[in-house]
C-alpha cells in the first residue's frame, strides 16, 4: 500500500460517528492518511430530511451523535459499494448481527491488501461454536484485521474526555498503523498481540452489564454489583481460556479493553440502561430497545443467547451461572431475582 492510505468507516451511529470525529481530524496533519475520510451511512430519513445530506451539509449526525460537529473532510456515502471504492483501510463499526451480509456486499471490492480492525462488540456462532467477528471478515473479505476495545462511551469520546483503549491485533505493525490514525492526546491506545482475547472482552462485558442493569433494577447496591462485576470476569476469562485458539494472556484482562471496559459498561452504558429498565417496567427487551435506545442495537441480551448456545454445545452450561443466568432470564422468562441466586451458589473458582 502506497500513502496516502485511504480510510473508510463501515457504519455511522453513535460509536461510528465518535470515531469519524477523530479519524477526520488526525489524517488532516498525517500525511500518511488520505485527507478526505468516506463513512458509510445506512440512509434514513430525519425531519424529511436523508440523513447523509444532513452530515454532509450540517456536519453532525443529528440522529446518533447529536450536538458534536464531525469534521468536514468527512463524507457520508449511502451505497456501500461506493464508500469502501479504493479504501485501504476499512474501519467496521456497525451492531454485530449485520456482520455477515455487509461482508458479503463488499466482498472483492476491497484490494486483497488492504487492512481494517473491528470495533465491533459480539460473537457469532460457527460450526466449531465460537466464530469472533473478525474471523468472518478475515474469512469472507480475506483481508488482515486487528481489533479496538476499551473503556469508551461514545459521547464521552467525542466530548474528547480522556480515556484508554486497547488495539489487538496479531500483526503488530498492522495494530501500530491503526494507532497512529486512531490515538490523541485524549484517546490512548496501547497495542497488544492477544488479538482474540481482547475482542472476546468487548463481546463478553456486555452480558456482565446485563446482569449489572438487573441488579440496580432489583435496588441491590453497590456491594452486589461489584460481586456481578468480579464473578462476571471470572467468568470472561474462563471462556476465554476455553474458546480462544492461541494462548490466553491475564494481562490483558487488565488493559483498558478488560476491566476497564467491564467497570464502565456496568455502570454506564446501554445495557446496563435497559436491563434496568426491563425489572422496572416489565416490558420486554425488544420493546425497551425500540423505546430507549433511537434506533441503536442492544448487544448484551443477544450475545448471551450465543454464549449459551456455545457452552450448551459444549456442556459447559453449568461451569458459567452468571452468562446462563442472564440468558434465561432475558429469554426464558425465569425471574431477575434469579440473578442474586446465581451469584450465591457461584463456585469460588470456575
Amino acid at each position: 500500500m502506497s500513502a496516502p492510505l485511504k480510510v473508510c468507516i463501515v457504519g455511522s451511529g453513535n460509536w461510528g460517528s465518535a470515531v469519524a470525529k477523530i479519524i477526520g481530524n488526525n489524517v488532516k496533519s498525517l500525511k500518511k492518511f488520505a485527507s478526505t475520510v468516506n463513512m458509510w451511512v445506512f440512509e434514513e430519513q430525519v425531519d424529511g430530511r436523508k440523513l447523509t445530506e444532513i452530515i454532509n451539509s450540517d456536519h453532525e449526525n443529528v440522529k446518533y451523535l447529536p450536538g458534536h460537529k464531525l469534521p468536514e473532510n468527512v463524507v457520508a456515502v449511502p451505497n456501500l459499494s461506493d464508500a469502501v471504492q479504493g479504501a485501504d483501510l476499512l474501519v467496521f463499526v456497525i451492531p454485530h448481527q449485520f456482520i455477515h451480509k455487509i461482508c458479503d456486499e463488499i466482498k472483492g471490492k476491497v484490494a486483497q491488501e488492504a487492512l481494517g480492525i473491528t470495533l465491533i462488540k459480539g460473537i457469532d456462532e460457527g460450526p466449531e461454536g465460537l466464530k469472533l467477528i473478525s474471523d468472518i471478515i478475515r474469512e469472507k473479505m480475506g483481508i488482515d484485521i486487528s481489533v479496538l476495545m476499551g473503556a469508551n462511551i461514545a459521547n464521552e469520546v467525542a466530548a474528547e474526555k480522556f480515556c484508554e483503549t486497547t488495539i489487538g491485533s496479531k500483526n503488530l505493525e498492522h495494530g501500530l498503523l491503526f494507532k497512529e490514525l486512531l490515538q490523541t492526546p485524549n484517546f490512548r491506545i496501547t497495542v497488544v498481540d492477544d488479538a482474540d482475547t481482547v475482542e472476546l472482552c468487548g463481546a463478553l462485558k456486555n452480558i456482565v452489564a446485563v446482569a449489572a442493569g438487573f441488579c440496580d433494577g432489583l435496588s441491590c447496591g453497590d456491594n452486589t454489583k461489584a460481586a456481578v462485576i468480579r464473578l462476571g470476569l471470572m467468568e470472561m476469562i474462563a471462556f476465554a481460556k476455553i474458546f480462544c485458539k492461541g494462548p490466553v494472556s491475564t494481562a490483558t484482562f487488565l488493559e483498558s479493553c478488560g476491566v476497564a471496559d467491564l467497570v464502565t459498561t456496568c455502570y454506564g452504558g446501554r445495557n446496563r440502561k435497559v436491563s434496568e429498565a426491563f425489572v422496572k417496567t416489565g416490558k420486554s427487551i425488544e420493546e425497551l430497545e425500540q423505546e430507549m435506545l433511537n434506533g441503536q442495537k442492544l448487544q448484551g441480551p443477544q450475545t448471551s443467547a450465543e454464549v449459551y448456545r456455545i457452552l450448551q454445545q459444549r456442556g459447559l452450561i453449568e461451569k458459567f451461572p452468571l452468562f446462563t443466568a442472564v440468558y434465561q432470564i432475558c429469554y426464558e422468562g425465569k425471574p431477575v431475582k434469579e440473578v442474586i441466586s446465581c451469584l450465591q451458589s457461584h463456585p469460588e473458582h470456575i
